[in-house]
């Protein structure tokens, strides 16, 4: 594997030599040039080189690892039509899990639906929202008997909306369609450009079948909260607590979206914000093991002596605490930067010295969630606001030695854009920027992408860095691979694993042009992260091996808790670089290779709605001329603006 990994980086060489002038008098005059264009050639790749001897090179190239984490989309709703990635297309219809669904129509009759293209002329960057709750998602992928079927996305987003004994009015059908649409790159071309030129993830799964929240927990936890079900099953989802009440969707593992404990109005002792929009109870208190532990290195035994409640927050992590004390690493810089955390630019003149808050989606803040970080001054101070990333990044505030940055939008965006539909009700509604169907504009979110990619691509830390583009979650759009199942929640429906989501690994050692089908969840970034600067695996500390050694034998589960560690089948991105390199003998991407020019972040659409054209991919429906138009008097906005023809 490496000899034919070493024999693509020469075959990619020589393309170059070929080519490169020809390619960049063909660019776009606002595109900026390809210095290693063979966009025709996308191998797979089935495994990673040996991790040892990758994870060794990348410690010798890599110190700052920036993590861009974006809401709610699927692969095939984002890829479904990626040359070289598996697609919605890369199989015949028929071979296609899911490809076509039932759904009923609005004169009571059934019908199928499969997937179908949506672009700028629908005005794709704006789509209503869908469900992704815990047990709607189970019914959209159709678990039996272990297996998943792929096949109810439309059905069951339709039947929310239709009383029992009903027909479907036409809004509850268009609502059925809307998972099954797609986009690609004239509608979010700055995605497409990053995985065309560096590497595109394509079975990458949502750890936990369950909304935002649980899934931005297990990007940092490795779970969502199993552990703590297993070491306190009086906290179960859907059981009764001890008290004789009921932790509902509130218990462990998380699978629902409740606000942090920490921020509420209940928190007397944080400090830590909220966004005083939210009403609903806030969520139980995490205690398990997460890398803000393990990134305290030999420091962690003292940091936890300024948590405010160390009876409450530390409980079940005292066994973890001296080990990675004993580790004697040197602590790791990180900073989880989130808008709407503090003031941000986009806050009105008279906000509080804080800020508003209003633009913070609060359930997306995964530190905040766990007691021991949030309830500790010392470990809260790692939390920013999403102007502050920039502000940073431009002071070359980030430590000489390195770290982890976690980056996400929020209701509103810092640029002060608007959707390009004209509809007033579409441009009141969709100005967030962190990609959520609903309240985000796509485009606006990837011009998002574009300033963070662009800022630390001209910073001084792009030499020695990895950017790993991801998101928590499906949102409920459809994607046709089935995931592996790997755990049971206590309401004894499917837990781990959920829908595919995208995931792009852009760096100076990254290979070019490249789909990896290198398998994982949101463990693998966390693997990843594990290799790069020599973390313990969360799955291997004392605690948490505990809890899974009592899993297995209480119910016969083998893989409950972190699977950065002991779980087969877990990918760690290591496909995702270049051998040659890492090793000095292939020059690195230069930072032009991953900028975006600055005046098409500024526009909307994005290069005009003809992205496509502009970075120089086709996408595989259009190539092949198939007919995926949207059904007739399709609306796209069916909550938002619900008129449109009978379909």
């Amino acid at each position: 594997m490496r000899d034919a990994i070493f024999s693509l980086s020469l075959a990619f060489a020589a393309l170059v030599s070929g080519h490169a002038a020809s390619a960049a008098a063909e660019a776009p005059a606002l595109l900026v040039p390809q210095p290693d264009p063979a966009p025709a050639i996308r191998p797979y790749l089935t495994s990673p080189t040996s991790a040892t001897v990758a994870a060794e090179a990348l410690r010798a190239r890599i110190k700052y690892v920036f993590i861009l984490y974006q809401e709610n989309r699927s692969f095939d709703a984002y890829f479904g039509g990626f040359p070289g990635a598996r697609g919605l297309y890369s199989a015949p219809a028929a071979m296609t899990p899911g490809f076509f669904q039932p759904i009923v129509k609005p004169d009571g009759g059934m019908a199928t639906i499969h997937p179908f293209r949506l672009g700028p002329a629908d005005f794709a960057a704006d789509l209503d929202d869908m469900d992704h709750s815990h047990p709607i998602l189970v019914e959209k992928m159709h678990i039996s008997e272990g297996s998943a079927a792929m096949d109810r996305f439309a059905l069951a987003e339709e039947m929310k909306y239709v009383k029992p004994g009903e027909k479907p009015s036409r809004q509850a059908f268009q609502h059925g369609a809307l998972p099954m649409a797609h986009i690609d790159c004239d509608t979010i071309p700055l995605l497409w450009n990053y995985a065309s030129r560096f590497v595109l993830f394509d079975a990458f799964f949502q750890h936990t079948i369950a909304p935002s929240a649980p899934n931005a927990i297990a990007l940092i936890a490795g779970q969502s909260g199993e552990t703590q079900w297993l070491k306190h099953p009086d906290q179960a989802t859907l059981a009764a607590s001890s008290a004789g009440g009921s932790y509902a969707s509130r218990g462990e593992p998380m699978v629902a979206n409740p606000p942090p404990f920490w921020g509420s109005g209940a928190d007397r002792t944080s400090g830590t914000p909220g966004n005083p929009r939210y009403k609903t109870a806030s969520q139980i208190n995490q205690t398990y093991a997460s890398l803000p532990l393990t990134f305290a290195g030999k420091n962690l035994a003292a940091l936890v002596k300024s948590d405010r409640d160390p009876g409450g927050d530390l409980a079940d992590i005292t066994g973890d605490i001296p080990v990675i004390a004993a580790s004697g690493r040197a602590p790791l810089a990180w900073g989880w930067y989130q808008e709407g955390y503090d003031h941000e630019p986009s806050d009105p003149a008279d906000a509080p010295a804080g800020g508003s808050h209003l633009s913070y989606v609060w359930h997306h803040n995964a530190a905040q969630y766990f007691g021991y970080v949030a309830n500790n001054p010392e470990m809260a101070a790692h939390l920013h606001g999403l102007g502050d990333f920039f502000a940073d990044l431009e002071a070359k505030r980030l430590p000489q030695a390195g770290g982890v940055f976690y980056i996400r939008g929020g209701f509103r965006n810092i640029a002060g854009l608007l959707p390009a539909d004209p509809d007033p009700a579409v441009r009141k509604k969709f100005q967030g920027d962190d990609d959520h169907p609903g309240y985000s504009d796509s485009e606006i979110s990837e011009a998002l992408l574009g300033r963070e990619v662009n800022a630390i691509a001209e910073s001084p830390y792009w030499a020695e860095s990895a950017i790993i583009i991801t998101f928590d979650e499906g949102g409920g759009a459809y994607d046709h691979v089935p995931p592996r199942r790997l755990e049971t929640g206590p309401d004894g429906k499917a837990l781990a694993r959920g829908p595919r989501i995208p995931l792009i690994v852009i760096s100076p050692y990254a290979r070019a042009h490249v789909v990896s089908h290198e398998e994982g969840d949101h463990n693998e970034v966390i693997k990843f992260l594990d290799h790069l600067y020599r973390l313990p695996p969360l799955a291997t500390l004392p605690e948490e091996a505990a809890a899974r050694a009592a899993g297995r034998a209480r119910l016969g589960q083998d893989w409950l808790g972190p699977k950065d560690a002991v779980v087969p089948n877990e990918g760690d991105l290591l496909s995702a670089f270049d051998p040659g390199r890492l090793a000095g003998t292939t020059p690195p991407l230069p930072p032009e290779y991953a900028l975006t020019p600055p005046e098409i972040l500024a526009r909307l659409p994005l290069y005009g709605g003809h992205g496509c054209q502009a970075i120089g991919v086709v996408p595989v429906d259009l190539a092949r001329g198939i007919d995926n138009s949207p059904p007739v008097g399709f609306n796209p906005r069916p909550a938002t603006n619900p008129t449109g023809e009978e379909p």
